[in-house]
């Protein structure tokens, strides 16, 4: 009997999904679920085994109701709704997966305490996915989530690793004014917070658009500028360090690109605080100012369209792992460069934009696992937490979409 899969949330990332699981021969049926009507009904239309559903996430008797009989939750909603999901995968016996980690839900915000989240939920819902015979992996989209299982694939040359950096560059540009092609709230969120890192064996802040590195790889046409910006990959990777990066010391996420560009004067200029301020006798949040005037990621083909036939400056971008260590023991340089369509390439294949087919493509790869029965675990684990066998099926499945690893090793 096939797989019976409930995906919760019917955005970009969900309806990804929803739309490739629709292709696999191992899944029987598929419930599409939102509070949204309209967009649940938009995507079942289009598929052969889907049926929708309205679900009231703030209520986990809702997704509990909707999950009856399902062998895997795919969690795509916002944040806030991670722990009801969660409760409602243990109570139905399910597998679950998610796209961004939920640990912000146990503390309330992104500062310390959002570290002992993640450990929170190993240590409370690990347990309890051991204990029903399942599996919860969080954090699976591309960022976290594909550059995560390139990073196994990097340390793997090692004997020893002391630095990793996880490095992306978006270099996707349009004649209109378009600076992010994901979420923008999000987007800003991320960079109006410190960022974290881990230096010296211990996870640390790090400050907002700081500590740059420049990088020039032979596909882009110039040296680029990466920088802080908020992320889980080294906080996933510095809890895992030992056992799963090979001692690594310091771990580094850095980000460029367009985004960063029009963010970080913003920044310094003090126009992405959250505080309320008065101006002119009138109270504003700068921050929500800001994010009134930005336009919103395209999502829908004709948007993206109209985009593409504006014209674009720029179709480039990298997403590179590069970890230092020791390999029978002379110091080297490993470098694991991920390579997926651009925003022409993806639009002429699906109809999307390059980030919403690197994400999605990138998620499903971890679903697509759920169903053909390859994952060896149980528990809950974060997404760098995949054995050796996991990620090479996740990355033999990955070429056959065109989203490819290069990875050298160099001497220092």
């Amino acid at each position: 009997m096939g797989k019976k899969v409930l995906v919760l949330g019917v955005g970009a990332q969900g309806s990804t999904v929803a739309q490739r699981l629709d292709e696999e021969a191992g899944v029987d049926e598929i419930i599409c679920a939102d509070y949204d009507p309209k967009a649940v009904e938009e995507l079942v239309k289009i598929l052969n085994k889907a049926r929708g559903l309205s679900v009231d996430a703030s209520d986990t008797a809702s997704i509990i109701e909707a999950a009856q009989g399902v062998d895997l939750i795919v969690n795509a909603l916002p944040l806030l709704f991670g722990k009801n999901v969660l409760d409602a995968a243990v109570a139905v016996k399910a597998n679950y997966q998610d796209f961004a980690a939920a640990e912000g839900i146990f503390t309330g915000s992104l500062d310390d305490d959002w570290v002992e989240g993640i450990r929170y939920m190993r240590r409370e819902y690990g347990p309890k996915f051991e204990a029903i015979g399942k599996l919860a992996v969080v954090g699976t989209g591309s960022a976290p989530g594909l550059i995560c299982a390139a990073t196994r694939v990097a340390v793997r040359e090692l004997d020893s690793c002391d630095t990793i950096y996880n490095i992306a560059y978006e270099g996707v540009e349009a004649k209109r004014f378009q600076p992010f092609w994901w979420s923008p709230l999000t987007a800003l969120s991320d960079m109006s917070e410190d960022a974290f890192a881990y230096v010296n064996g211990e996870i640390v802040r790090t400050p907002a658009f700081g500590l740059p590195v420049y990088r020039k790889y032979d596909y882009l046409d110039e040296e680029v500028k990466c920088v802080e910006h908020a992320h889980d990959e080294p906080v996933y990777m510095g809890l895992n360090a030992k056992e799963y990066f090979k001692g690594a010391k310091n771990i580094y996420f850095k980000y460029g690109g367009v985004g960063i560009r029009f963010a970080e004067p913003l920044y310094r200029a003090g126009l992405l605080s959250k505080t309320e301020e008065e101006f002119n006798g009138q109270k504003i949040v700068p921050f929500d100012f800001v994010l009134a005037h930005v336009p919103p990621a395209p999502k829908y083909k004709d948007e993206i369209k109209a985009i593409l036939d504006e014209g674009l400056i720029s179709d480039t971008g990298c997403m590179v792992v590069e970890a230092y260590g020791k390999k029978d023991g002379k110091d080297v340089r490993v470098e694991t460069h991920i390579y997926a369509p651009g925003l022409v390439d993806s639009f002429e294949r699906s109809g999307i934009t390059s980030e919403m087919y690197i994400t999605g493509q990138g998620g499903f790869l971890f679903t697509k696992m759920f169903v053909n029965d390859k994952y060896e675990q149980t528990g809950l684990i974060t997404s760098d937490m995949l054995t050796y066998p996991e990620v090479d099926y996740y990355f033999a499945k990955a070429a056959e979409l065109d989203i490819t690893l290069d990875t050298k090793v160099y001497s220092l």
